[in-house]
């Protein structure tokens, strides 16, 4: 059983999932960190709402990244975490989704630990579980798909990762961070054998206001994203169970439409 930090301690990190974005997916240790702080160091995509449960009095550092443009680098993240933990201060670290998902919540764990400071993590809801849920996507069915897996779209560049065996008939692949290379990433599915009319959905601001969920097949990925003017924060989800959901939606819109004519 994990032991947690003493809440009334001085000069210790807590990272802390914010989720995918609505604060109505926080866990409830997660809003408790929160009220805690006395600094939040956070994300870019973190909605305010979220960094509003801090008290009023925390400082809020922005450590915000976009592709191929980073504000603060990771070494600077860590030692600006770091640095405000030695003064006492307790130290929200607030990751979008989960830490530990493509969050470099491990990369930042070594350093607290490095330095010889407390650290907690709480975990939060993944991007990729809080968008499929919302658009009705089962990630696993026991019909369609036994296996899911996670990967990263522009992690070294595609061509350095092996997707082999990750997506296809009975299994479902999510894709984080990969609107920029969608189209590559089409050909590198079809090249690896998986089939062109393979159901594919795009989730884009999963749970924020303004969500869409995009569905169409793997050889139209690409010209889609160009075509819908698709833009991050966004997942890809490659599998049979996209069709599924498909299903799912066109039967509750004409369970509305009965209803709206009865």
């Amino acid at each position: 059983m994990t032991t947690l930090l003493d809440p009334s301690a001085r000069g210790r990190v807590v990272l802390v999932g914010a989720g995918p974005g609505d604060p109505g997916l926080l866990t409830v240790r997660a809003v408790e960190a929160l009220r805690t702080a006395d600094v939040v160091v956070h994300d870019g995509l973190v909605d305010p709402r979220v960094l509003d449960l801090a008290p009023a009095s925390a400082q809020r550092i922005s450590v915000a990244k976009r592709r191929s443009r980073h504000s603060v680098p990771q070494d600077g993240i860590n030692a600006l975490i770091v640095a405000h933990v030695k003064t006492g201060s307790v130290v929200v670290r607030l990751k979008g989704g989960d830490p530990f998902i493509f969050g470099r919540g491990g990369e930042e764990v070594e350093a607290v630990r490095a330095a010889g400071l407390p650290v907690e993590v709480i975990p939060g809801v993944s991007a990729a579980l809080g968008c499929a849920a919302e658009a009705m996507l089962p990630l696993t069915h026991r019909d369609w798909s036994s296996a899911v897996s996670f990967v990263a779209g522009q992690c070294k560049g595609l061509t350095d990762q092996d997707w082999s065996g990750l997506a296809g008939k009975g299994r479902t692949l999510v894709i984080y961070m990969g609107v920029a290379t969608a189209s590559a990433i089409s050909e590198k599915l079809m090249a690896d054998g998986v089939a062109p009319d393979m159901p594919v959905a795009v989730l884009e601001r999963g749970t924020l206001d303004g969500s869409r969920a995009m569905r169409t097949l793997l050889a139209d990925l690409g010209p889609m994203v160009e075509r819908e003017a698709v833009a991050s924060p966004a997942i890809i989800v490659v599998g049979e169970v996209v069709a599924l959901s498909d299903a799912q939606d066109k039967l509750a819109r004409w369970a509305r439409a009965a209803e709206a004519l009865a």
